[in-house]
């Protein structure tokens, strides 16, 4: 439930970003796909469409995804997306193979360089003149 719930954020999330965030459309030029994130066991997915910009999502599966990240376990994926060192724990999963790349690996580190835009910014407190 955690992990299905994650995926719909996720899918909220981009597509906010994808309206407001000029950066983040820049990444999007150019782009007209489908990718998906699911578990192997086919309990739980999602699919993000990317389409003139912007970034919209759906539930279940897409037919012909240009690129599908698939992880063994509901419980799993939502460790290794909520990780403090993501890069470190998909690193690890797709070497124990707990995640299986489909499709187009570079469009999978492409996926990843979109999760910095999609972080809080840090709000810098000033310092007090002693």
């Amino acid at each position: 439930m955690k992990f299905r719930f994650l995926l719909w954020m996720l899918g909220r999330l981009m597509a906010k970003t994808s309206r407001t965030n000029p950066e983040f459309q820049k990444q999007l030029e150019g782009r007209d796909m489908v990718f998906q994130l699911h578990t192997l066991d086919g309990k739980c997915a999602r699919h993000f469409i990317v389409k003139d910009q912007r970034i919209t999502s759906k539930s279940g599966t897409a037919n012909a995804p240009a690129f599908a990240l698939g992880f063994k376990d509901a419980a799993y994926g939502f460790a290794t997306m909520t990780a403090k060192n993501k890069q470190l724990a998909f690193m690890q999963g797709i070497q124990n193979k707990d995640i299986q790349i489909q499709g187009n690996p570079a469009l999978v580190i492409w996926f990843q360089g979109l999760m910095k835009y999609l972080m809080p910014k840090k709000k810098t407190t000033a310092k007090k003149a002693a």
